[in-house]
């Protein structure tokens, strides 16, 4: 069977190489574009599955070799069997893995927005250390970010800010940072030295490309106004700032970081695009119950995701039940003990689902 599928998907590469050549689709980037992902998606596969065949060759000859005349030549093939065998173990558990299904919003850029949520200013300061915490990540995957819309807190941080993270696979690094996340420590503020719960919302999106997600221009309604800066005050007197307002659900964007409204206005447009693209995936996922169960998490703002707790220097990802006493280390951007533990969790369950 699984030899069936393997055979069948390196046709499938095979046949997009050929389509991709084809003038009349080189034309149509949407359906460029499509072709080329799924192309890259299946490569991994078809390089490990041609590997493995080789192997299995490779142990055919050998097994031949065993039973000729000359005693030297069946001493090398039984030597250079006993090294082979072992190896036809590793490529299957490869094969396996790769053949578990892909989340096709893996390779896409991503949108986040953190808020200031449970704690007053203390909650902003906290939404503040995770946009630094995720930016010092970013810089150590070698990815850009660009901030969309930030309402700064006067005492600090954000009550909310909106940033697009670009570069390879961001996604399927990101997308387990939705939801509630959680500080214990005690706040600058705080004179007689008492620990606080302050928390902070996540929601990591994959950006939606127009293919993705068409809107109709009729749908939406355009305002604009002055940005502004803490406290409300206007920070310049051109109305520069965007407001989106998508009419068949009420849901608001604005954006009034950009330098002009034309680029605020191509950001907001960006933000509303994933978010509509999101709400679509989330009512997919409800329909299958099944992947939905298999997934960690909700990928819901309002599930309680991780703990970050400074007196323990302690980070607890409630999901997984995991937890590390790195937070130092972890609000410096180094995040990929939490991460890695978080995509190993999500690969067994899918393994253990794909085996059922």
């Amino acid at each position: 069977m699984i030899h069936e599928r393997l055979e069948q998907i390196e046709q499938r590469y095979l046949a997009i190489g050929e389509l991709l050549s084809d003038p009349e689709i080189a034309a149509d980037l949407k359906r460029r574009t499509t072709l080329s992902k799924e192309q890259r998606a299946l490569e991994k596969i078809v390089v490990a599955y041609r590997s493995y065949r080789d192997l299995l060759a490779e142990i055919d000859g050998l097994n031949l070799m065993k039973d000729d005349a000359d005693p030297d030549i069946r001493a090398m093939a039984e030597s250079e069997l006993s090294e082979a065998l072992p190896k036809i173990a590793v490529h299957e558990e490869k094969l396996k893995t790769l053949l578990i299904p892909k989340d096709p919003s893996d390779e896409k850029n991503v949108i986040v927005e953190i808020r200031g949520a449970a704690g007053g200013d203390e909650a902003n300061i906290f939404a503040g250390d995770l946009f630094r915490m995720y930016v010092k990540y970013a810089e150590a995957k070698g990815w850009k970010i660009d901030v969309l819309n930030a309402e700064v807190s006067e005492a600090g941080g954000y009550s909310q800010i909106e940033f697009m993270v670009n570069g390879d696979a961001v996604y399927a690094l990101l997308k387990f940072e939705s939801g509630v996340h959680r500080v214990q420590r005690v706040p600058a503020t705080e004179a007689s030295g008492r620990i606080h719960t302050s928390t902070a919302t996540v929601l990591a999106l994959p950006e939606a490309e127009e293919f993705d997600f068409d809107i109709d221009p009729a749908d939406v309604r355009i305002d604009t106004f002055c940005s502004s800066g803490p406290g409300g005050q206007s920070v310049n007197t051109t109305k520069s700032a965007i407001r989106l307002t998508y009419m068949p659900t009420g849901l608001i964007v604005q954006c009034q970081d950009g330098k002009s409204q034309h680029e605020n206005k191509a950001s907001a447009f960006r933000i509303l695009r994933s978010r509509l693209y999101d709400i679509a995936l989330q009512e997919k996922l409800a329909k299958d119950g099944e992947e939905r169960k298999s997934k960690i998490g909700t990928g819901d703002r309002a599930e309680k995701v991780r703990t970050y707790n400074y007196p323990q220097n302690r980070v607890t990802d409630h999901r997984i039940n995991f937890t590390i006493q790195q937070l130092d280390r972890v609000m410096e951007g180094k995040l990929d003990p939490v991460i890695e533990a978080l995509l190993a969790e999500a690969e067994r369950r899918k393994l253990q689902k794909t085996e059922e």
